[in-house]
């Protein structure tokens, strides 16, 4: 169940119709780090009403906007609304939800994704001088900003109860290489990367310990692949004969 009203969480009061603007605004709608993408994620973790009036939030410029002329999609489809589309008009999927059921791993790439929106979002707000806008838009600052910090503290929660660690998942430590597990290769020019806080001592997992590895070596020999299946066509030495025959045949 989710609470619905019709008032506004915060009530966007743009200077004048913008539709280039507009377009722009579009992202934070159907973009992949969109309110589109944060509203479903939010269902799935039960904090859906914050969201979903950013949501409505996030339209209204849109929609004072394309009174002035904008998307022929958004005039035609929408009848003058927002779409749920990003600024190129490419339709919003669900591809981009992560919902794991590893809190841990979905905490963190609801910071990222939070992390991404308010960036977005103050690009916006310096590419444009309507007053009315501007003032949606350090709202919607405000708000990823506390959600940014929301997710950090249900992490930190997660890990002082001991639900998960710092890596997830916190299992197969047992099972998987350790000897790989704090080498850090250097696959870039430069020594710099040597000397970064991943380049030696406690990981923050607080169990291992990183090595940089300045000069790796291929772990196996040269790659190679299975026989093709015939009836599949796939170009291989193993047919090889069989194209001679037909180059032959064609000259």
């Amino acid at each position: 169940m989710f609470l619905h009203t019709s008032r506004l969480q915060f009530e966007a009061k743009p200077d004048r119709p913008d539709a280039h603007y507009a377009r722009k605004l579009q992202e934070l709608i159907g973009g992949a780090y969109g309110e589109m993408t944060v509203t479903m994620v939010a269902r799935l973790l039960d904090n859906a009403p914050s969201e979903v009036t950013a949501q409505a939030v996030a339209g209204d410029p849109v929609v004072a906007a394309v009174i002035g002329g904008m998307d022929p999609q958004q005039a035609i489809v929408s009848g003058g609304g927002p779409t749920l589309s990003d600024s190129n008009g490419v339709p919003w999927n669900g591809r981009y939800i992560v919902a794991s059921g590893n809190l841990m791993a979905d905490f963190r790439a609801n910071v990222a994704a939070e992390a991404q929106g308010r960036l977005q979002t103050a690009r916006l707000y310096n590419m444009t001088d309507d007053t009315g806008v501007r003032d949606m838009l350090k709202f919607n600052l405000a708000r990823d900003t506390a959600h940014q910090n929301m997710w950090l503290a249900a992490i930190e929660e997660l890990q002082e109860d001991g639900l998960e660690g710092p890596i997830s998942p916190s299992a197969l430590f047992d099972e998987e290489h350790a000897e790989h597990a704090g080498t850090i290769w250097h696959n870039s020019d430069g020594p710099a990367g040597a000397e970064g806080g991943w380049a030696s001592g406690t990981a923050p997992d607080g169990v291992h310990e990183f090595s940089y590895v300045m000069k790796p070596e291929p772990l196996g020999g040269k790659g190679s692949t299975p026989k093709p299946d015939p009836l599949l066509y796939a170009t291989s030495p193993a047919n090889l004969g069989l194209i001679e025959k037909a180059i032959r045949k064609l000259t």
